[in-house]
């Protein structure tokens, strides 16, 4: 508490628009000694709109009442950018993120993802846009399940929304919680086959606790539409926490073997072409495409001269060297490009399964 210090009590009913609107009395002292101290969640500010769910579709800002699309202001935009968003909706972890719409859109707002991920606030990252644009971001959410406390947005402690109206989230028994309901989980999350199951690897069992044990087939799309039965305990005491692998969503063509090729991703069943975001693409980076596809080591990468334009992939070096998975380090599908990613492996004479 600093002097001066203020003279009255307030006596607000909770409507109204500004504090000092607020019926008061007079106080002389404060017994306690201590300032008040206040922390206030982010504004109800955007949404997700037109997808199949509030956890998937456009994202809009509301301003004035109004809600205009949002587009991303920088070349940065990635899953991680996106996962802040799906977190702050408080629709769990994100599964997919694009750049559509070939429309022209007025009105719009900017976001960095730069900023975002940086773990500021979205509202802080929001930019006003000055010119129309042709696009605007789309995002899908896991919307029910989550993975937090990872090294990755595939790993970490399993959460379930226990609650769709209060939007709140138990943590889950690790010994109600086998590898086919992990199978499901990892799909649901866009995330490859699962490669670690322990309890407690990332963190201890929270409050609230799922009260019931999942029984998935494995094939199920999504974990709560697994059968399940009513558990009232944990006796373990440990939170389940989960690893997946990648998914198999890259690969090298037109070269000699799987091993070399072209570098090409695949997103909703069609493989595109992947460029290079900046000048710092190295053997170093391409060594992490070339272990992440069990071809062994780099032995030589460049850039492939296609010798037209179209909209391409974009990977970015410094992200892979950080030892980031790839799929984190894949920004959004808006830029075009004359040229595509090459590398050559060393090979590996396993069959592949694109597991790390």
């Amino acid at each position: 508490m600093e002097a001066p210090v203020w003279t009255k009590e307030f006596q607000c009913r909770g409507h109204e628009s500004a504090l000092l609107d607020c019926d008061s009395s007079d106080r002389n002292t404060c017994s306690s000694g201590k300032a008040a101290g206040l922390t206030c969640s982010e504004p109800d500010n955007f949404q997700l709109a037109r997808g199949s769910s509030r956890c998937a579709g456009e994202l809009e800002m509301k301003k004035d009442g109004k809600w205009s699309e949002v587009d991303v202001k920088d070349s940065h935009w990635n899953l991680k950018a996106a996962d802040v968003v799906c977190r702050h909706l408080d629709c769990g972890s994100v599964v997919s993120t694009e750049r559509k719409g070939t429309g022209w859109f007025t009105g719009m707002w900017w976001i960095s993802s730069t900023c975002l991920q940086s773990k500021s606030a979205v509202r802080e990252c929001i930019f006003t846009k000055t010119y129309p644009s042709y696009s605007f971001l789309e995002i899908i959410c896991s919307d029910s399940v989550r993975l937090v406390n990872g090294t990755s947005l595939c790993s970490g402690r399993l959460e379930v929304k226990s609650n769709q109206s209060t939007q709140s989230w138990s943590s889950v028994c690790e010994e109600d919680f086998d590898l086919q309901d992990a199978e499901v989980v990892c799909r649901e999350l866009g995330c490859g086959a699962p490669s670690v199951l322990q309890g407690a690897l990332y963190g201890d069992m929270e409050a609230p606790v799922w009260t019931k044990e999942f029984q998935c087939r494995g094939h199920e799309s999504a974990l709560l539409d697994c059968d399940s039965s009513d558990r009232n305990t944990c006796s373990s005491g440990k939170a389940a926490g989960l690893t997946c692998s990648e998914s198999n969503n890259f690969q090298l063509v037109g070269g000699s073997s799987r091993c070399a090729g072209e570098l090409e991703m695949k997103k909703d069943g069609e493989w595109s072409q992947v460029d290079v975001k900046d000048s710092a693409w190295n053997l170093k980076a391409a060594d992490v495409v070339c272990r992440h596809l069990d071809c062994g080591s780099a032995v030589s990468t460049g850039r492939k001269e296609m010798g037209w334009y179209r909209l391409i992939w974009i990977i970015s070096s410094t992200c892979l060297q950080y030892k980031s998975a790839i799929r984190e380090c894949i920004l959004i599908k808006y830029s075009t490009s004359l040229s595509n990613l090459e590398i050559i492996c060393s090979g590996n004479t396993t069959p592949t399964t694109l597991q790390l």
